[in-house]
């Protein structure tokens, strides 16, 4: 069994093998971040992701200590993978007739069995070398906040847009994470680099950040569009313009993605028809293409209604009156809320004369 301080470069170089283009390790500590968590789920600010507010047997949040989920656990290896592609950003598109879905959602493959099925195989190198080991590994799923260890473990700061940026990639990354038994050497966090910028903040269309590093998730346009089911705030459907499926606004404005690799990893590569995708295509989907169109990605968390939904508020959005007799048509489908944003897309292009 290797010694606490050669395992480190041993998994650095199983990293780099498994195709991730950062890794760093955190020691298992409670952190500042994971006490601010509670706080934030009591204020409401996570909405409808119950998932959030999981506890255990002491009664804790699960994500607010290790200690509730893993207690054998002495370390967590945090690796990160670059997704950014080459398209533009979504404030580069001014056409009317399309929509706009979350850079990372594009692709082929759901990012989480891409990250996941290298995380195994970097699993796969340590159990080989420390045979008696635990282990866990997880991507998004896991009873932890991915950014607050990988803030530990030197990946990045969170910026004040609540995403971990990395000096070198900017902040289009993915995130898994192993947890082990073993006691490893960790690696230093970097400091914070986001200085007096607020850009992010400015942009956000929905007013989302009530503070600098705080989210209220409850107007971010990515939950109103993924996570929120049935009506959204009409004060809020304007800010979300041709959103219908997450928003990348406040990453497209940081100064720190200016210069964003593009990503080595062939499966993020974009899919047909998804950068700018038609609206008129996504409203006229039945929900049998809807499943086959979307088979393996992150949209379909969406779900079909909930798509619908999002694609009648951006063509209410787009101000392209071409769009009334779609918009009808959703008005007298069955989904309440399809029907009811509908109405209020017709309305709203009415009112633009």
């Amino acid at each position: 069994m290797p010694s606490a301080t050669n395992i480190p470069d041993f998994i650095r170089r199983a990293t780099d093998d498994a195709g991730f283009d950062l890794a760093g390790i955190a020691p298992v500590r409670q952190y500042p971040e994971l006490d601010y968590f509670p706080a934030w789920i009591a204020s409401g600010h996570a909405g409808e992701m119950r998932y959030l507010e999981t506890r255990g047997e002491s009664g804790n949040l699960k994500r607010a200590s290790l200690a509730e989920v893993a207690p054998w656990a002495r370390s967590v290896i945090v690796c990160a993978i670059n997704y950014n592609t080459a398209q533009s950003w979504s404030t580069a598109d001014r056409r009317p007739s399309t929509g706009w879905i979350s850079r990372y959602a594009w692709s082929a493959q759901d990012y989480h069995a891409s990250v996941l099925r290298r995380l195994h195989a970097v699993e796969a190198k340590l159990k080989q070398e420390s045979p008696d080991c635990e282990t866990r590994c997880y991507v998004d799923t896991g009873p932890l906040v991915e950014r607050v260890w990988a803030k530990y473990a030197g990946i990045g700061w969170q910026g004040k847009n609540t995403c971990l940026i990395n000096q070198q990639i900017g902040s289009w990354i993915f995130l898994g994470v192993i947890l082990t038994s073993i006691e490893l050497q960790p690696d230093l966090p970097v400091p914070d680099r986001c200085g007096a910028c607020t850009r992010c903040l400015d942009a956000c269309p929905t007013n989302a950040f009530v503070a600098p590093y705080q989210l209220d998730a409850t107007r971010c346009i990515s939950y109103l569009t993924i996570e929120k089911r049935g009506d959204i705030p009409e004060d809020l459907r304007d800010g979300i313009g041709r959103h219908v499926f997450g928003c990348d606004i406040c990453q497209e404005v940081c100064p720190w993605n200016r210069r964003a690799p593009v990503t080595a990893a062939p499966e993020f590569a974009p899919r047909p028809g998804l950068v700018n995708p038609a609206l008129e295509w996504l409203a006229a989907m039945n929900e049998d293409e809807f499943r086959a169109a979307l088979r393996g990605s992150p949209i379909k968390r969406a779900r079909y209604n909930g798509l619908r939904r999002n694609v009648a508020i951006a063509m209410g959005n787009s101000g392209d009156s071409r769009f009334l007799p779609t918009l009808q048509k959703l008005a007298a489908g069955p989904d309440p809320a399809v029907a009811s944003h509908a109405r209020w897309a017709i309305d709203k292009l009415h009112q633009r004369g």
